[in-house]
């Protein structure tokens, strides 16, 4: 594997080296520590993908053939792909890295996947308690959660959960040669045409970056 140096060498040569800079330089003691904090990151991504596909495609990536098929189906029986199966045993690992990275390097608060119920036209936003969001999940009482969004993880300037400084959201392209994007909400969403990131931004008022193994975008 290689070492952790090695790695923030690669990424600081890299043109993402910059993109948290704008947002916490005020909040953090300097360059050096923003970029810390985000090579640290940016090596979760990375981490979380090597160690899901190596016991599956050993060094290799998965085709897009292979992304692309059918491995399950949801509770309403529609497909999951490999795709979307291996995303989320990513999300599970670089979410548990980037928790450990954020209690080294952030010095105030943070949420991961902290629900919120976001009111668009009223431009009012809530915060939903974890035990809410399993009840109603337990229930089979999703339309409750249909104006909510959940950012995998929001950087907080106080102890206010609706104070937000930067929201990030981990995404894992497949095949790899994809762009990182932010999923489109559908026309019978709260959401109609928007992108995951615009509402992020608009609901909580910061900066929204995409992080994946490829690096950090808009």
């Amino acid at each position: 594997m290689e070492s952790t140096t090695r790695v923030l060498t690669t990424v600081a040569a890299g043109v993402t080296r910059s993109r948290l800079a704008p947002v916490l330089l005020g909040l953090l003691p300097g360059d050096a520590a923003v970029s810390e904090l985000e090579l640290s990151l940016l090596q979760c991504a990375r981490e979380a993908e090597r160690r899901i596909h190596q016991p599956l495609f050993g060094e290799r990536t998965p085709t897009r053939e292979e992304c692309g098929e059918e491995v399950d189906v949801d509770g309403c029986g529609q497909p999951i792909t490999q795709a979307m199966a291996l995303g989320r045993k990513k999300h599970a690992l670089a979410l548990e890295c980037a928790r450990s990275v954020l209690q080294r390097y952030w010095p105030k608060p943070f949420s991961i996947e902290q629900r919120y119920r976001f009111f668009r036209h009223a431009r009012f936003i809530e915060t939903l308690s974890a035990a809410e969001e399993k009840r109603l999940l337990a229930e089979g009482c999703t339309q409750k959660l249909w104006r909510t969004i959940k950012p995998d993880i929001v950087l907080h300037a106080s102890d206010n959960p609706l104070s937000a400084v930067l929201v990030l959201d981990f995404k894992f392209p497949c095949p790899e040669t994809n762009s990182p994007r932010w999923t489109r909400y559908g026309k019978d969403s709260a959401y109609p045409g928007a992108t995951q990131g615009e509402i992020y931004r608009e609901a909580l008022r910061a900066e929204a970056l995409l992080l994946s193994p490829q690096g950090i975008t808009p």
